[in-house]
C-alpha cells in the first residue's frame, strides 16, 4: 500500500472514531444524602414534564423518557397538564389527588457557542508526492439540559442532573444520549435497578 494510502486510511479512521465517540455526558450530578442505595421506594406515578420551546420536541421528549420508564408509571404533561393549570399548588394538589408520587421535570439550561481551529493536514515525501488539506474554522454549540426528579409524597427533591451534548443533529437521538446517561447515573447510585 502507498503512503498516501496509508495516511488517507488513517485520517478516515481517526474521523469515523470521532463521530462514533458518545456526543451527550453527564457534567454533574447530585441525589439527596439521605438516600440509601436500594432504600429508593419506586414511583406508583410519575408526571414527566419536558420544558423545550416547541410543542414538537417536548411530546418527543416526553415520550422518549415515558417509554423508558419501567412499568409504564409515567404520564406525559401534554396529555394531563391543562393550559387552566397554571397555579403551582393547586397542580400539586391535582396531582396528588389523582396519585401522583413522583415528578421528572427536563429543561434546557444553556447553550454555549464556542468556535476551535482545525488545522490543515500534509505530507510530503521524497519523491515529490504531496497531499494536504486547510486549516478551518467551525463552531461548536453545546446544549446543557437539567434533568431532575422530585418526590411529591415527600415534597423533596431526590435527585438532579446536567447533561451537554456537543452538536447534535438529530433531537431524537440527543434524547436516547440523555436518557442513558441519567438512567446510567441512577443505576450507579443505586438509585434504580438495572
Amino acid at each position: 500500500m502507498k503512503i498516501y494510502q496509508k495516511v488517507l486510511l488513517s485520517l478516515s479512521l481517526i474521523g469515523l472514531m470521532t463521530s462514533c465517540a458518545p456526543t451527550t455526558q453527564l457534567q454533574k450530578s447530585w441525589s439527596d444524602p439521605s438516600l440509601a442505595p436500594g432504600s429508593v421506594k419506586p414511583f406508583n406515578k410519575i408526571l414527566v414534564i419536558a420544558a423545550l420551546k416547541d410543542d414538537a420536541s417536548k411530546r418527543v421528549a416526553e415520550d422518549k423518557i415515558v417509554a423508558s420508564i419501567k412499568n409504564s408509571v409515567g404520564v406525559q404533561a401534554y396529555k394531563y397538564v391543562q393550559p387552566t393549570d397554571t397555579d403551582q399548588k393547586m397542580l400539586e394538589d391535582k396531582m396528588k389527588k389523582d396519585g401522583f408520587d413522583g415528578l421528572i421535570l427536563m429543561r434546557l439550561n444553556e447553550v454555549e457557542k464556542s468556535t476551535s481551529y482545525t488545522p490543515g493536514t500534509g505530507y510530503g515525501g521524497w519523491y515529490g508526492y504531496r497531499y494536504s488539506s486547510p486549516g478551518y474554522y467551525s463552531e461548536d454549540k453545546t446544549y446543557y439540559v437539567e434533568t431532575t426528579i422530585y418526590s411529591l409524597a415527600e415534597s423533596k427533591l431526590l435527585w438532579s442532573g446536567t447533561t451537554s451534548s456537543l452538536n447534535p443533529t438529530k433531537f431524537e437521538q440527543t434524547m436516547d444520549g440523555i436518557i442513558y446517561a441519567v438512567k446510567t447515573d441512577l443505576q450507579k447510585r443505586g438509585l434504580i435497578k438495572k
